[in-house]
């Protein structure tokens, strides 16, 4: 069996990484892995139903050892992909925020071009006078 996608989604919480929908042969889909922060670092759980007495039970798993670690190092590394994807989005969106910033700081401030054009119409006024007086 091979796998031939795997999506995540990057969740902001403490322990909850991301989730993660893994299709094989381009055919069948399991959806709700959760890549989660361990003390030993990051591990793939499969996703799972509460049973009646608290306990949880997985829904859908791998049965061999080999399959599990073939599946939790491809969900994890396309993980980390996005992780660097998400971390070069940001920093261009903050590049494109600073030159924006950059931007609106070098424009007058709306109160500024109302005096600015207060003073020229002002100006043009005291012409207009001038030439009456004469």
């Amino acid at each position: 069996m091979k796998i031939t996608e795997v999506r995540i989604s990057l969740c902001n919480e403490d322990r909850l990484k991301a989730f993660a929908n893994v299709t094989f042969d381009n055919e069948f889909v399991v959806r709700g892995l959760k890549i989660i922060e361990g003390r030993n670092g990051l591990f793939v759980s499969m996703p799972s139903r509460r049973r009646s007495n608290g306990t949880y039970q997985d829904i859908a798993h791998p049965i061999t050892s080999d399959m599990r670690a073939k599946l939790e190092s491809e969900v994890i590394s396309t993980y980390e992909a996005e992780l660097e994807t998400a971390g070069q989005q940001d920093s261009e969106q903050g590049a494109e925020q600073d030159t924006e910033q950059d931007a609106e700081q070098d424009e007058p401030s709306p109160d500024e071009k109302s005096s600015d054009s207060n003073e020229e119409s002002s100006g043009s006024d005291q012409e207009s006078s001038d030439s009456d007086q004469e």
